[in-house]
């Protein structure tokens, strides 16, 4: 797009830009600046017209205007989760795969990517996008975190972790975090993490544990929104790990991407009233009731 806006200023100054001034410019082949051109055309409705004694391009309608194109916040991280994990990847058409992950990260395009490369496909559920969130969370305030963990044919265990960074091997995601319990650093299947709770609890790795590190950019589709009334102010952009979408007074519009995660974050978090949506609102009360007639059957 800033190579299409560039174009559209120069044929708004009457300067007949042409293909080769555009590759030039912005140092693309003739082919994919010819290509920009016929997007602006066709899928841009540009009313250009060739002049063939200027050997450039004027528009017939002076009138006409760029749509407005931009890329939303929640697009961003999609396209940031894509390029993480196309940077990890290591398999069939890895070098064309890495390519793409490198434009993903600068939201651009280039010349020679092969289009019909296929493309490796991930999952991404909803419950592993909210854990990734909050875990890039603690991982950026270096908080305290404990995660319900069952790996392989091991029963779940609650573990205490200090999360250090996300990565990918083999297709999967981990993360890599000093366990309270093993007193050591390990790392974590993502798609093992029943549970994340990310505490108010600051911490410092050891000093035989701490080194530096990258941080992840966490993965997002378009989230559900809670609004909930709070008995105190939050000073940050979080709450427990669930981002803060809007806030007026002491109601907080809170972004998740799990259900579940976040209905039992909320039976274990202080909060004064669960304003909105509706349909979880119906869900936390059919919990609630759900216990408390387990809890009358065994009186």
């Amino acid at each position: 797009m800033h190579r299409i806006q560039w174009f559209d200023d120069q044929v708004r100054q009457g300067k007949y830009p042409n293909s080769a001034q555009l590759a030039k410019q912005f140092e693309i082949s003739r082919r994919q600046a010819q290509r920009d051109i016929e997007y602006l055309t066709f899928s841009l409705r540009a009313p250009l017209l060739y002049v063939a004694q200027q050997r450039g391009y004027c528009y017939e309608d002076k009138m006409y205007a760029l749509p407005l194109l931009y890329i939303t916040d929640e697009e961003k991280k999609v396209l940031k989760y894509l390029a993480y994990r196309y940077h990890q990847y290591n398999y069939d058409n890895a070098a064309a795969v890495h390519r793409i992950a490198h434009l993903l990260d600068r939201f651009t395009d280039e010349a020679g990517i092969d289009l019909d490369t296929r493309l490796p496909i991930f999952e991404a559920s909803p419950a592993l996008i909210q854990n990734v969130e909050l875990l890039t969370h603690a991982i950026k305030h270096q908080l305290v975190v404990t995660i319900s963990y069952a790996d392989q044919d091991e029963d779940e265990s609650l573990l205490r972790i200090c999360p250090v960074k996300l990565f990918a091997k083999y297709n999967s995601d981990y993360i890599e975090a000093f366990c309270w319990q093993d007193n050591n650093r390990r790392s974590f299947r993502l798609d093992c993490i029943s549970h994340v709770t990310v505490t108010s609890e600051p911490f410092e790795l050891p000093s035989d544990q701490a080194g530096s590190h990258k941080q992840d950019s966490a993965p997002a589709r378009k989230p559900f929104t809670a609004k909930i009334r709070l008995a105190q102010p939050i000073s940050g952009s979080a709450w427990h790990g669930y981002r803060i979408q809007s806030s007026q007074d002491l109601i907080y519009t809170l972004e998740f991407y799990d259900t579940d995660s976040f209905l039992q974050h909320l039976f274990s978090s202080d909060w004064e009233e669960l304003l909105a949506p509706k349909w979880l609102k119906e869900k936390l009360t059919g919990r609630c009731q759900h216990i408390r007639d387990r809890l009358h059957e065994r009186e």
